[in-house]
């Protein structure tokens, strides 16, 4: 039987956890109809096994002990030789990978099939929340920085976004044909069936049917307002990067903001200012230009890539300027479900109880 290799390579903030939890949950189930999501463990969960994976190609090491990605991604190229039928492997880190990684890839991939999946939303949507995902990582960066910087092209996630150098990389060691571009359905289309839409899209680009993987994700990764992000960003810079990337403290923050633990409330969405859409839509139709022309094959509709502008007399809410008020309420709220959470656990290096302390001092007078 030949073996059909799907890699989904991204791109951050296309609900990449959702589809690879999904299929976590889901590979007994695929696995009994040939197709596989594979771990390098019994004991690993395979989106957990791929993303240790893709950081030993790409030659990362966050996210964890120094080293403890080593090997990683020859361990799932030995147990994904031993396959047959349909393979996916999935991260999003894995998209704006050099043409050496790309090479080294398609090197230990050789006698397989192998086709691309690239998951896109529209632009002004994506950069909003990667900046929540950012800060939600450890960085302190104000939305006007990453904005400016991402204009430059200079983040990880502002290359991970970008369709055609990304898929003009990646498709020098595959035929158009076998690229897959997955347009993530827009909200203002497809309301609550939008996680539904995605996962539907997901499948057409894996070549499997919905049905084999009946298992919802349970997965959550909530989006921020303005005041919680800022709130959030301000913890950030007083506990210090060093700090923010330690594992624990990554786990604690991830964990409580991420299921809606943290901050009970929300004030309004993140979203980019009126003016920043020039910039954003002409990127959006330089890509549309260089899809079509491509020859890739695209599931859903391209106009949904497009951003959509506000209303002309609605208000903007600044991320970097937030109300006093709806900032004190954030973190009250925080205050309110750290002090809980460092009450409940052993927490032997402290850091639940320390940011209880830093948002106490913070609400001082």
């Amino acid at each position: 039987m030949t073996r059909v290799v799907h890699l989904h390579i991204g791109a951050p903030k296309t609900g990449t956890t959702y589809i690879q939890t999904r299929l976590g949950r889901n590979a007994k189930t695929l696995a009994d109809r040939g197709v596989h999501f594979p771990s390098t463990s019994r004991l690993a969960r395979p989106e957990l096994s791929q993303f240790r994976a893709a950081l030993d190609l790409t030659e990362q090491d966050w996210g964890g002990a120094p080293g403890h990605a080593d090997g990683a991604w020859e361990s799932l190229m030995r147990r994904t030789r031993r396959l047959e039928g349909n393979v996916i492997i999935s991260h999003e880190i894995l998209a704006p990978a050099p043409p050496k990684v790309i090479q080294r890839a398609m090197n230990d991939l050789a006698g397989s099939e192998v086709h691309i999946v690239y998951s896109a939303r529209d632009l002004a949507r994506q950069l909003a929340a990667a900046w929540q995902e950012s800060v939600k990582q450890g960085r302190a960066w104000s939305f006007r920085k990453f904005l400016r910087r991402s204009r430059m092209g200079k983040p990880f996630m502002m290359q991970a976004f970008d369709i055609p150098d990304v898929l003009s990389t990646w498709g020098m060691a595959v035929p158009p044909e076998r690229i897959h571009l997955v347009v993530v359905p827009s909200k203002r289309r497809n309301g609550s069936d939008q996680q539904d839409t995605l996962w539907t899209r997901m499948c057409q680009a894996f070549q499997i049917d919905p049905a084999w993987a009946p298992l919802d994700s349970e997965a959550t990764n909530e989006s921020l307002g303005v005041a919680e992000t800022q709130v959030l960003r301000q913890l950030n810079q007083a506990l210090g990067r060093k700090v923010a990337r330690e594992g624990d403290y990554d786990e604690l923050l991830r964990r409580m903001v991420a299921d809606g633990t943290l901050f009970p409330h929300r004030s309004a969405p993140v979203t980019l200012r009126p003016d920043n859409y020039d910039w954003v839509e002409e990127r959006t139709e330089r890509s549309l230009e260089w899809i079509t022309a491509s020859g890739i094959d695209v599931i859903g509709d391209l106009d949904e890539l497009r951003p959509v502008r506000p209303d002309p007399d609605a208000r903007w809410h600044n991320p970097d300027r937030v109300r006093k008020q709806a900032a004190m309420r954030a973190a009250i709220g925080a205050l309110s479900s750290m002090t809980a959470e460092a009450a409940r656990r052993p927490d032997p290096h402290g850091l639940a109880a320390r940011a209880t302390r830093e948002l106490k001092r913070r609400l001082e007078p």
